[in-house]
């Protein structure tokens, strides 16, 4: 690795989380691999900011427009990038959809479950599979360790019942965490579950007004929206070797929420 940080592809990094996660590696002076699932013109705002805030003449942002959901698409990604940046030190898998419908769980279709697999969970698992196999027949230009961050959901472990889709999915990102990581630790690879609660992005929009009156009430004991820059300041912390002793670690972006209260 050399002094300018580590080279990080992060999926999903156009918009929200993705974006945060962006520029607060970009602003410690990372380098990274800015992948998007269409929105191009989100992803060169993403490039713009990071660009803006970055420490190093030679860091590099460079876009990489892939399906994660797709073998061929997340194959190429891959190998576009390693061949730009000449080793990935660490891999953020953010990229996720929520359900284009709300619905209780008995009317929960089969497509919408399918999606949420597809790219929720199948894609990030696959392609950390492919990443790590990568990595394990390469030489490291350092002995510095590599990570993988999976960036899962309060809803791994909370029940939300007219989004059983979505839960399922990060509840299997989150059993993801924990295979890789036992699999990798040998191997100097740390594997690390960012699990956020209630984040200020397009995503929650839509229920903001809904989420307003919760957070005031108390459901957050710091009593305040996340936002993305809390997650980009976690995972920073994670592919800066902060916790290099701490593989399969889970840690709570939330607030305050995941800890139970009588």
């Amino acid at each position: 690795m050399n002094q300018i940080g580590r080279n990080v592809l992060v999926t999903g990094a156009s918009r929200g989380i993705g974006r945060g996660i962006a520029v607060a590696l970009a602003a410690a002076g990372h380098s990274v691999a800015v992948n998007c699932a269409g929105n191009l013109k989100a992803a060169e705002e993403t490039v713009s900011i990071c660009e803006s805030v970055k420490q190093f003449d030679e860091q590099k942002f460079l876009i990489y427009k892939a399906d994660i959901s797709v073998k061929e698409d997340r194959s190429r990604m891959l190998k576009d990038a390693v061949n730009d940046f000449g080793e990935i030190h660490s891999l953020v898998n953010n990229a996720g959809i929520a359900p284009k419908n709300r619905t209780d769980l008995l009317q929960m279709s089969e497509d919408s479950l399918d999606d949420l697999l597809s790219v929720n969970l199948k894609g990030g698992f696959f392609l950390t599979q492919e990443l790590s196999n990568i990595w394990l027949k390469q030489e490291p230009e350092s002995s510095e360790n590599r990570s993988i961050i999976f960036i899962t959901s309060i809803s791994a472990e909370t029940v939300s019942l007219n989004r059983g889709d979505y839960c399922i999915a990060k509840a299997g990102l989150s059993m993801t965490v924990k295979l890789f990581a036992r699999r990798l630790a040998e191997e100097n690879i740390s594997v690390f579950e960012v699990r956020p609660g209630i984040i200020m992005t397009d995503m929650t929009a839509g229920i903001k007004d809904k989420y307003e009156e919760l957070i005031n009430h108390g459901l957050v004991p710091q009593r305040r929206w996340g936002t993305p820059e809390d997650i980009g300041k976690a995972v920073n912390a994670l592919v800066s070797d902060n916790f290099i002793y701490s593989t399969g670690s889970v840690i709570n972006v939330d607030g305050g929420l995941h800890v139970p209260e009588l």
